[in-house]
């Protein structure tokens, strides 16, 4: 038997809770039971930063945008299932990262997600 997701991700509240850096905003976009897997210089795929449930990414997210630093989502595939975006930030002093993402959306809401990202040396 086939599900048919009833509700789509909102990609405007996604965009706004990022600009404002509004990390209640972005966690109301998360199912309570989410994860989140995070590849980078620093965590490696075979040890990647592994995040599940909402008070760990809320403390992740608070720790994000504590940071002097703008995000903007750049590309973005919405599908009733998935979702993918590119997040582009930059520090005060101009230091840049891309973050690419990937999603399973269910029900509208993000409940897992992958996260690769780079940053300026």
């Amino acid at each position: 038997m086939t599900t048919i997701p009833t509700a789509r991700l909102d990609v405007e509240a996604l965009r706004t809770a990022y600009a404002n850096r509004d990390a209640a905003a972005l966690l109301a976009l998360y199912t309570e039971d989410a994860t989140i897997e995070i590849i980078d210089a620093v965590h490696p795929p075979s040890h990647p930063l592994r995040l599940a449930g909402r008070e760990a990414l809320r403390a992740h997210f608070d720790d994000v945008f504590a940071r002097d630093m703008t995000h903007a989502l750049d590309i973005v595939a919405l599908t009733p299932d998935a979702l993918g975006f590119s997040l582009r930030c930059t520090y005060a002093g101009g230091m840049k990262v891309v973050c690419g993402r990937t999603s399973v959306v269910r029900d509208g809401l993000i409940a897992r997600e992958v996260a690769v990202q780079a940053w300026d040396a």
